[in-house]
């Protein structure tokens, strides 16, 4: 292996935190701003009415999740249900206005759908939380002495 490719494999988990950090704050922002009425607010300006039906839970899932993947905290879970909350705002919302993303206008919703798919499958990379308190390496894993803690069990 070349002395570049060493190096970008050791680079890899921090390059994957970072594109789980800007994802993350990137997904939070928008729930912020549907909530809260900041950063332009929801569609614009304003906020969406509290208990409405998809937009308000829409917008908790997306400032939850949203924060949880940034700062890497069950980061599988987080990224699975903000996954399937853009799924779903793409085929409910944009899919029956036109086939494309770019006819319409569920280009950000598709995005977000697969970069969360991405980190459930990939973990949260480096510079995570759940390396902290789940003891796991940058790819979600168990670290080795934890596995064998929990091998086979003693027989009495």
């Amino acid at each position: 292996m070349s002395t570049l490719n060493q190096r970008l494999h050791q680079a890899q988990p921090y390059a994957l935190g970072l594109f789980r950090i800007v994802v993350g704050l990137l997904f939070a922002c928008h729930g912020a701003a549907s909530l809260f009425g900041v950063l332009g607010g929801a569609m614009g300006g304003g906020t969406v009415p509290a208990g409405t039906w998809p937009g308000w839970y829409a917008a908790v899932i997306q400032l939850v999740c949203g924060a949880l993947v940034l700062v890497g905290l069950g980061t599988r879970a987080a990224a699975f249900i903000a996954s399937g909350s853009m799924a779903y705002a793409y085929f409910w919302a944009h899919q029956p206005e036109a086939l494309f993303p770019l006819q319409n206008g569920g280009e950000t919703a598709a995005l977000f759908c697969w970069a969360f798919a991405l980190l459930i499958f990939t973990g949260p990379g480096g510079l995570a939380l759940d390396a902290l308190f789940g003891r796991r390496d940058p790819q979600g894993n168990r670290k080795a002495q934890d596995a064998e803690q929990q091998g086979t069990p003693v027989a009495a």
